[in-house]
């Protein structure tokens, strides 16, 4: 996720035997005109979780925190687990092409094993599928592939263990997209998809039936000691299923950034609010839209989302770092439509000690508190305590 920084050895593998006798570059080797390097990390995660209400039973709240996967139940008993993995560890490489006339063309391609689901079996060999992260090229002013989304701000992203950290209120989003960028500005047509409620339920519908793509802007803006972003997203939620046919319009604004407050102290927050972010924020707790009925009458209502986090990063000595983490989402849900068993709000927070052996290889220490309430106000508690190891290369 977040600390993209160098490139790894599979990709080079597979590069090398498909370019033997290729000249080598300084971090890679050149195939013609174009050079390509490589790298990645590779990253064990050990977690011992305690639940207030039941287990988590979906295998991806079992590898980081997933807001909407808290357990919440009126007669669920409390529940102990402790897995450990290596999915989160990534490998990418990266291309740039000279164009022969002072311009080039730059790739990347990169892939970890964090949500895949090819695989999930633990009794023997442990073994996943790689899943694509990133695919893209950028050409002056233009990015064409998959990658963040324009919506989304990385520098406000916190320094965690955990593989989202901030999940109650990031924008986190990969996807398809033709972006442009002119200075500090930048505007993309995004892949769209929406989450829809069923009447008087959580349950969710996923819908592809939009007729448009999403639209994101970005401004970045920045002072002597801190760098900012504006995000907006505009876009349409719709449904064309069974004997559903509506579409409401969406709309999102984001605000967050990053304060130095020294070589050693750094603030990071982000705030969004929106009217059917849905996807686009808290890793999809709150759905866009929510219908307002059973039969073909029934429209789509954007659900209202505020979310928010603060996270302080402070470095005790050139070795040992921690950050302090509070995050929260709370939805605007109209229970007549939604029923009482719809999210209302989540929250939670962490606090770390990582220690930088060398530039390359780093362990930590993180404990997170999280909780999930419904709107007929029962709640329920996640503790985490997790361990990691990861070195770069």
């Amino acid at each position: 996720m977040r600390q993209s920084k160098t490139l790894n050895t599979l990709a080079a593998a597979v590069a090398l035997a498909l370019t033997a006798g290729a000249a080598q570059a300084n971090n890679g080797f050149k195939v013609g005109d174009t050079e390509v390097t490589y790298g990645g990390f590779i990253k064990l995660d050990m977690m011992y979780t305690e639940t207030s209400d039941g287990e988590i039973t979906n295998f991806l709240g079992r590898d980081f925190y997933v807001p909407s996967l808290t357990p919440v139940s009126a007669t669920g008993k409390s529940a102990s687990r402790f897995d450990a993995h290596a999915r989160q560890s990534r490998f990418f490489f990266g291309t740039s092409t000279d164009l022969g006339n002072g311009e080039k063309m730059v790739g990347r391609l990169e892939f970890d094993m964090m949500t895949s689901v090819n695989g999930n079996d633990e009794r023997t060999t442990n073994g996943y599928s790689p899943v694509i992260r990133h695919a893209f090229v950028t050409y002056k002013n233009w990015t064409v592939g998959q990658t963040w989304s324009n919506f989304m701000d990385l520098q406000s992203l916190p320094d965690t263990l955990d593989f989202v950290g901030n999940a109650d209120a990031a924008v986190f989003i990969r996807q398809a997209q033709v972006r442009y960028t002119s200075g500090n500005f930048s505007i993309a047509l995004e892949n769209p998809e929406s989450t829809v409620s069923q009447f008087g339920t959580s349950a969710r519908i996923t819908t592809d039936d939009n007729a448009t793509p999403d639209l994101t802007i970005g401004y970045n803006f920045k002072t002597e000691n801190a760098t900012f972003r504006l995000g907006g997203l505009l876009r349409q939620i719709s449904i064309d299923e069974a004997i559903f046919d509506d579409t409401v319009t969406s709309y999102g604004v984001s605000f967050s950034g990053k304060f130095n407050l020294s070589n050693k102290n750094d603030i990071r927050f982000t705030l969004n609010h929106g009217k059917g972010l849905g996807r686009y924020v808290g890793l999809n707790t709150i759905n866009g839209a929510v219908l307002t009925g059973t039969t073909n009458a029934a429209e789509l209502e954007a659900i209202d989302v505020t979310a928010f986090s603060l996270a302080y990063r402070h470095l005790w000595n050139d070795k040992w770092r921690s950050t302090f983490l509070y995050s929260m989402l709370s939805a605007d849900n109209q229970v007549q439509f939604s029923g009482v068993n719809a999210t209302k709000a989540t929250h939670s927070y962490s606090a770390n000690a990582l220690y930088q052996f060398n530039p390359k290889f780093m362990m930590g220490i993180e404990y997170k508190f999280a909780n999930r309430e419904v709107e007929s106000g029962l709640d329920g508690d996640m503790h985490r305590i997790q361990f990691s190891a990861k070195y770069d290369f």
